[in-house]
Order: structure tokens, then sequence, then C-alpha cells
């Protein structure tokens, strides 16, 4: 297993259990306790957790903290790929589509590669990137505009090159990446910059599409993007509560409830008049 990937699985424990132990870690990853400890120092680095005597306890993360891409990539996968999914079919051929950077909006490019005539508006490298990346399965040659910009920890780009950009484009759909969502303080993010970039992206928009899982609500980040009613359609699973939803459904133009390959079925609120 790569280092990326057992420390998603440290975090992931981390994040359930609240502490772990070096010893357990390494039985259960099947490494040496040599290499968890370096997994654990990564981490560290990140302000994911904190080192105690002989493991390593989570961090409960402050409205400005923000982690890096990596570290987020195996959190809630089957829900996360079930979100993707529903949002992919809102895209229709022919279609100009902006895609925020975010961990469930980078399943996208494998799932939206066989519409026609595509053009994608990113600020995510990622997303960007596996565009672009060979696949040999037949897809449609899609037109990728990144926008240029600064890097933050979550891979987007923001800042006056990227704002420059965005402010000049229009889009039919955007598919929108949130770090929370919160009755009052509707959709946030850690980052300043990005927040001010999300806002622009939503100004360009015909229709806003908010991918977020239901672990996001009741997140708050340091800024807010938009108030609730700002996405047009919101697409969450099955964990979130009966209380989130109907706040949702009441702030928002249409709720969608995915659920993982393994379930059945999608529960679709009617949009709002």
């Amino acid at each position: 297993m790569l280092a990326v990937g057992r420390r998603v699985q440290i975090v992931e424990r981390l994040r359930r259990d609240g502490t772990v132990r070096v010893r357990e870690l390494a039985r259960a990853l099947n490494v040496s306790d040599v290499t968890i400890r370096r997994d654990i120092d990564a981490l560290v680095e990140l302000g994911s957790v904190e080192k105690v005597h002989g493991g390593a306890q989570f961090l409960g993360r402050l409205s400005h903290d923000e982690p890096a891409f990596e570290s987020k990539m195996g959190w809630h996968g089957p829900e996360k790929q079930a979100i993707a999914r529903e949002a992919a079919k809102l895209v229709t051929a022919g279609m100009v589509v902006g895609i925020s950077a975010g961990t469930t909006t980078f399943l996208l490019p494998a799932l939206l590669r066989s519409v026609p005539d595509l053009t994608i508006v990113t600020n995510s490298i990622p997303v960007a990137t596996e565009f672009d990346r060979p696949h040999g399965d037949g897809g449609s040659p899609v037109t990728v505009l990144l926008t240029g910009g600064e890097s933050t920890p979550s891979s987007a780009l923001v800042g006056p090159l990227a704002m420059s950009t965005i402010r000049r484009l229009h889009v039919d759909l955007l598919l929108l990446g949130v770090h929370g969502m919160d009755e009052q303080a509707g959709f946030t993010t850690p980052n300043l910059r990005e927040a001010e970039f999300d806002q622009a992206f939503i100004e360009a928009a015909k229709r806003v599409a908010v991918l977020a899982d239901s672990t996001k609500w009741a997140t708050v980040g340091m800024t807010s993007i938009g108030p609730l009613e700002c996405a047009d359609i919101l697409i969450t699973d099955a964990g979130i509560s009966s209380e989130a939803r109907r706040s949702l459904e009441q702030r928002v133009g249409q709720v969608i409830v995915a659920h993982p390959e393994s379930e059945t079925g999608v529960e679709v609120t009617p949009d709002r008049p």
C-alpha cells in the first residue's frame, strides 16, 4: 500500500476512534512501527493529528483549517462516488460546465468523458489533470479551460488571475464542492480567496449544483461562499439527518439524496415553486 493510502486509513481511524496506537496500526496495515511513526509525523505536519505517547489523536478542525487534497481523498468514498454519479446525470451534450475544486468533484472527469462536445471550466488542478489523462476508453474529446492562479492546500487556483478569468466566462452548469454547509452560515470554506472565487463562479453560472456529503452538514468554515438559497440543486447522501434534509428542502431549489451502488434508488425532492 502506498503512503497516501495508509495515511488516509490512519486519518479515517482517528476520525472514528479519536486515538490510535502505533502497534495496532502497524498490525492492521501490515507495516513496521517505524513506517507508522513516519506516517504520523507527516500527518502532524499537515495539522491533521497530534502525537501522543505510543500513538496519535485526532485534532478537531478549526474553522480556518484546510486539509490537504491528498488527506481528504479517502474520506467517505462510496458516498462521494454516489453523489458524483448523480451530478454527472445533470450534464448533457454541448454544455459549458464549471467544476470547482474538491475531492467529490475530482470524481467527475471519469463520468463525463462520454458526453459529446463538452467544455469544462475549472480552477482545480487535479480535475484538469484527470480530464487530460489518457484512458483509451473511447470517450469524447473534452475542451478544458484551467483558470490559472495561485494554488491552495486543496489544489484550487485562486487569486487575481483566476478571478480575472472567471469574470469573463459564462457556464451553463456549475458543479460546486464545499467544505461545509450550515443553516445559518450557508456554504462555507476555510480559504478566503477560494470563497471569493466560488462566489464569482456562482455568478457566472446559469444553474448551480452543490455536491456535499452528509458530514458537511453543520460544518462551518471561516468564510461563507453564499447562503443555502444560492444552490438550485443540492446533492448529498443518505447519511443526511431528517432534520437537516427538511432545512435544506426549505432553502434549496431541489435536494437529491444519492445512494451507493450497493443500495437502490435515488430520493429526489421536487423543485420548489
